[in-house]
């Protein structure tokens, strides 16, 4: 079975809408809250964050709802690997990061628990709509209990700092009310139809191609998904906000597993292939815990561990298709 040249304007057109939509998704979103005024601090912990993993939110959900489970999961997964290895590694590379333990402990633990637990729910071969609650109401959870942290003890400063820069450097130069909410129109607008585009087309290629929609989940699906993280990421670099690139990278992995697990298993309860059980999720374990250790003992992240992150990536998909 051939491939044709409309399905690859569909998948490239799907990368593009992705990035662009969910550029002016969070833009406008962290705009918009500004003027209703929420404090930046929360902007930084919910709205930021949430808004860079909407396109893996929206595919995931699609790709469950048309029956692609496989593109689902592996989305999910192959975000977080995405997100750790791609998007630090490239950020590391640019500027390199001094871990302050304290700003990113919180999210850094409650990350290795929800990796543990999805590592147990692949092994039961199931995400039953119960536990797709319990994630959701953990996640919930973990940012009210984040913010009143925040606001009322000091030594959560570090913390509210982060989450205060993010917001800063997601929003750009900040919008009267009226364009932002045009931006928020068309990045929904945009994540939704790249969404739609990118399963569509993602699972024609893996059919004609013969190759499994979990893998294409995991690698193709999931690298057009992050591109958010990674262009706000890279920004943040550039400007050598290393810290503040760490944060969404936590945050992001975050809410994929608590967030976009919950949300799919709710809607249409989840059967983890074999293929991911046996190996994918083992994978993501190893590299949570490569690149939490560090973290949590404030360690200095430079090019060197930038580039073995990137090589770790690159092995990673060579493998699955070579």
């Amino acid at each position: 079975m051939t491939i044709g040249a409309l399905t690859w304007v569909e998948f490239a057109a799907g990368m593009a809408l992705l990035f662009v939509g969910g550029e002016l998704l969070v833009r406008g979103a962290v705009s918009l809250a500004r003027r209703f005024g929420v404090s930046p601090m929360l902007i930084g912990a919910t709205v930021v964050a949430f808004g860079t993993s909407a396109p893996e939110l929206v595919v995931s959900l699609q790709a469950a709802t048309r029956g692609v489970v496989d593109i689902a999961i592996g989305n999910v997964l192959g975000s977080n690997l995405a997100n750790m290895l791609l998007i630090l590694g490239v950020t590391i590379t640019i500027a390199p990061i001094m871990v302050d333990r304290a700003a990113v402990r919180r999210d850094a633990l409650t990350l290795g628990v929800a990796t543990v637990l999805v590592v147990g729910l692949a092994y039961a071969g199931l995400v039953p709509r119960f536990a797709g609650i319990l994630m959701l109401a953990a996640l919930i959870g973990h940012v009210i209990y984040g913010y009143w942290s925040e606001r009322r003890r000091a030594c959560a400063a570090a913390e509210a700092a982060l989450h205060i820069r993010e917001a800063d450097e997601a929003e750009g130069t900040p919008q009267p009310m009226g364009m932002a909410s045009v931006y928020l129109l068309f990045g929904i607008v945009g994540v939704v139809a790249g969404a739609h585009f990118l399963v569509e087309s993602g699972t024609t290629i893996a059919r004609a191609a013969g190759i499994s929609e979990a893998v294409i989940g995991l690698t193709i699906v999931a690298l057009g998904t992050s591109l958010p993280e990674l262009a706000t990421s890279v920004v943040a670099a550039i400007r050598r906000h290393g810290d503040v690139a760490l944060g969404n990278v936590l945050g992001s992995s975050l809410f994929n597993i608590l967030g976009i697990f919950g949300v799919v298993a709710i809607v249409k309860p989840i059967e983890i292939p074999a293929e991911i059980a046996n190996f994918d999720v083992w994978v993501l374990l190893g590299v949570t815990a490569l690149i939490l250790l560090p973290v949590l003992a404030g360690w200095r992240l430079g090019r060197l561990a930038g580039a073995l992150l990137l090589a770790l990536y690159t092995a990673y998909i060579l493998l699955h298709y070579l």
